[in-house]
């Protein structure tokens, strides 16, 4: 990458940080279910958070400054998320289910096997949408992490019409955010069961974006 390319991408990465930190910051923040994540940290446990790519937005400001280790995708696309995550103390391991990751394979386990965490898009870099990939599981298997799932959502949104059907939070929208319950997977699960596994914690994260969605339906 030349010089000019860097210092593009530098810029990039601080205008989107200004303009998420000021989006975000006209918007009211209740947290739901977070107990259990928050004593997993405080005791020093690994943990992997896990959200679909069209809940991203949020999640990049909400998890800003903690230190995460991040798997971003060497795209071009994710060259701006990890521009971003970067400037907020993100650990960028770079890396996705298209492209080689053997060496963030083994930066996610070193990571995790020393009480840290990490957050991973497991239907990412490009879908299908709201389909689990393995990879998740298997670290956990690997690393006895817990998995957390996360989600948020708004009172004032939109749906963009990309293939993840990414949630745009309005400014000054009211907005929740929700930890589902911490999950351990079995190191000894033979291939239907991890399957099981795998399809289980798919419905439960995609059944935490639609609790979100309805938590402004309440009035």
């Amino acid at each position: 990458m030349s010089l000019r390319e860097r210092l593009r991408w530098k810029a990039i990465g601080i205008l989107g940080r200004a303009l998420l930190r000021l989006w975000a910051g006209t918007c009211r923040t209740a947290v739901i279910g977070d107990q259990e994540y928050n004593k997993l940290r405080r005791e020093g446990r690994p943990v992997i958070l896990l959200t679909w790519h069209g809940r991203l937005l949020f999640a990049l400001y909400f998890f800003r400054r903690r230190g995460i280790a991040a798997l971003v995708s060497p795209s071009k696309d994710g060259e701006i998320i990890a521009q971003i995550a970067s400037g907020w103390g993100f650990r960028i391991l770079r890396g996705s289910g298209s492209h080689a990751v053997v060496r963030a394979w083994n930066e996610m386990k070193s990571e995790l096997r020393q009480g840290g965490e990490l957050i991973i898009i497991p239907d990412g870099p490009k879908g299908p949408d709201r389909f689990l990939k393995p990879g998740c599981l298997k670290l956990a298997q690997e690393t006895g992490a817990f998995l957390v799932p996360f989600s948020f959502s708004a009172s004032l949104k939109r749906f963009l019409g990309s293939w993840d059907h990414f949630l745009l939070f309005y400014p000054f929208s009211r907005i929740v955010a929700v930890f589902g319950p911490p999950i351990r997977v079995m190191a000894t699960q033979d291939e239907q069961d991890f399957e099981e596994e795998r399809r289980k914690l798919e419905i439960l994260l995609s059944r935490l974006d639609a609790a979100a969605d309805r938590y402004f339906e309440k009035g």
